[in-house]
């Protein structure tokens, strides 16, 4: 699975930070070999079409975010359904996806990627608002808390957390009781602080294809 995250970068060309620490070592598949993965063929001349170009931003954001292809056109046709009734249409769609429990999780620092942010909630390891749930695709909401369940507290993937913690800078629209092991939800993701790695109108011409 790691050498797969792997070569995802490296066909994008970009780091996703997929892998969590390993991202940020000199173990990273992008710094050792700076090309696709796969036979090199000889490159033609010419730039990319406009087809592959805004190909290339969806699949750098479904990637980024780790969901499947099903869930992200959801989420974008949802979006452009709201044309002209929200201001930006990109915002909107940072928003949403922002909000997914699994992405907040890993924006809390409770996990070193998304992949493995799944994994906790699909585990059942958080309380929202004091009940369990579940689901990763979850949208928090405004006033929300999340928390990891007391009895889940000292399973080995949270074993060096409160360190790591006091490294991690959490949004501006979440905040993080690092004692308790708890957020709430105090505003909403901007998409400025977000900074996507792809060009959210690519994405929107691709699918209105």
């Amino acid at each position: 699975m790691q050498y797969d995250q792997c070569k995802t970068c490296r066909r994008l060309g970009q780091k996703l930070f997929l892998k969590g620490d390993r991202c940020f070592s000199a173990k990273c598949a992008v710094l050792r070999r700076a090309y696709a993965p796969g036979l090199q063929k000889k490159r033609r001349g010419g730039t990319p079409s406009e087809y592959k170009k805004s190909l290339d931003e969806k699949q750098t954001l479904k990637k980024w975010y780790g969901i499947s292809e099903r869930q992200f056109k959801r989420y974008v046709k949802e979006t452009l359904e709201k044309m002209g009734k929200v201001d930006d249409v990109s915002a909107e769609l940072i928003r949403r996806l922002e909000k997914r429990l699994d992405n907040v999780v890993f924006r809390l620092g409770f996990a070193k990627s998304r992949i493995q942010a799944r994994q906790i909630v699909s585990h059942g390891y958080l309380l929202i608002n004091g009940k369990p749930v579940n689901i990763p695709s979850y949208e928090v909401k405004k006033d929300d808390v999340v928390a990891i369940k007391e009895n889940k507290k000292a399973k080995g993937v949270f074993k060096e957390l409160a360190s790591e913690l006091k490294r991690k800078e959490i949004p501006a629209w979440l905040s993080l009781n690092k004692e308790k092991l708890e957020s709430k939800t105090i505003g909403e993701p901007n998409l400025d602080e977000v900074k996507p790695p792809a060009e959210i109108s690519l994405i929107f011409e691709y699918y209105s294809r």
